[in-house]
């Protein structure tokens, strides 16, 4: 009986060791290497007339870099490595070149930090590859100008004045002033603002266009009060990108009014007065890699490759196109420290995400406010609900 024992328990120690020794090849077999290109190009802002903070020339990097260290924190268990190829070029057409040799690597992931226009160009020239708009809000780029495959995980505008004209909704400020700069970029904010009005019950009782081409650290105080004057109002909403003159209007409004907008009252996809839902870890592990506040564009960014990484963790794949079906599904686990879980919309690419509305030193608000419901998601009352859509693109490729 002992010789019977013995020997079967030498027969499972030999099983035991030959699935040792399957696990292992397996694992072997199962190790990933996740290769992500980093593409970036900002034009030259041009003069400004108000001396206002630029924003970091690594804005965006050093988000993507730490989703890299974060990634690899937990891939190592699962023998999976991420790395990333950054390039930063000086003219759009070296970017197009650029990415195009990071394809001819055998690159097909890719988050893109440009304006829009390059954002498409980039699109149309990898078609094979799945891109994550992390530079530009535009309207256009997630409507008439979608494309398959591109994803977006900046807010776009039609988000960020949906979610501030919620917030004043809810205040009962909805008599609006707008004032608006030059540039296209103005504009397009200025179109955002006008809609988010229509939708949610404001009334803009007068727009005035920005003109003054004169230095308005000297002359705000004289402007601005008779610039805003105007029939009664509840808010001054600025749309000014750039930064040319939004900063002078607080306190120098023709009424006692708030100011919100690109400046004041500011909706962004991040800053660094969120820190509730583990949001601080995440600030406090950016802030030690990059010596600086995180911002909308670093955030941006650190989703994009974090969305990557869960989905090559679910599929154990770095396949392009599975990466994407996943991300437009509902089965992406995606946390992004806002409070809720974050998903992509299946009819234009675009992160849902809540939207805080931030001071410069304190969090207001966080959008979608309640009271605002929606029949899918409350965070699809923020931005073009599927039946307001122009983009065709995902329907004709799904």
């Amino acid at each position: 009986m002992r010789h019977y024992l013995l020997h079967g328990l030498a027969y499972l120690l030999a099983l035991s060791g030959s699935a040792l020794v399957a696990t292992h090849v397996h694992a072997e077999d199962d190790s990933l290497d996740v290769r992500i290109g980093y593409l970036a190009w900002a034009p030259a802002p041009g003069p400004l007339l108000s001396n206002v903070i630029p924003e970091p020339e690594d804005a965006g990097l050093r988000g993507a870099e730490l989703a890299i260290t974060d990634s690899n924190s937990t891939g190592r268990f699962l023998k999976h490595s991420y790395t990333l190829t950054a390039v930063r070029t000086s003219t759009p057409e070296a970017l197009l070149t650029q990415a195009r040799a990071l394809h001819d690597q055998g690159l097909r992931l890719f988050v893109v930090n440009a304006p829009a226009e390059q954002v498409v160009q980039l699109a149309d020239a990898l078609p094979d590859s799945l891109l994550f708009n992390a530079g530009s809000p535009s309207d256009e780029l997630r409507g008439a100008q979608c494309r398959s495959n591109l994803l977006h995980s900046l807010p776009n505008r039609a988000m960020l004045a949906d979610a501030l004209a919620q917030f004043l909704a809810t205040r009962r400020w909805q008599r609006w002033l707008l004032v608006n700069g030059q540039t296209p970029d103005d504009q397009a904010y200025a179109a955002a603002l006008r809609r988010a009005a229509g939708r949610f019950g404001a009334k803009i009782i007068e727009e005035k266009p920005w003109s003054f081409d004169n230095d308005q650290r000297r002359s705000a105080q004289a402007e601005m009060p008779l610039f805003t004057q105007a029939s009664e109002y509840d808010v001054v909403l600025v749309a000014d990108e750039r930064g040319d003159f939004g900063e002078y209007l607080p306190y120098n409004t023709w009424y006692p009014r708030p100011v919100a907008g690109t400046q004041g009252l500011t909706p962004t996809g991040w800053h660094k007065t969120v820190e509730t839902y583990g949001a601080a870890q995440l600030q406090k592990r950016f802030e030690a890699l990059a010596g600086r506040w995180m911002n909308d564009r670093d955030f941006a960014a650190w989703i994009a490759v974090r969305s990557i990484a869960s989905a090559v963790t679910h599929l154990k794949s770095a396949d392009s196109q599975a990466v994407r079906r996943l991300a437009l599904s509902a089965d992406l686990p995606l946390d992004g420290f806002k409070g809720r879980k974050l998903s992509y919309r299946d009819w234009d690419g675009q992160l849902r995400q809540p939207i805080p509305l931030v001071q410069p030193r304190a969090l207001v608000s966080t959008s979608p406010q309640d009271g605002f419901l929606h029949p899918v998601s409350e965070l699809d009352s923020l931005g073009f609900d599927r039946p307001e859509s122009a983009c065709r693109q995902f329907a004709a490729a799904d």
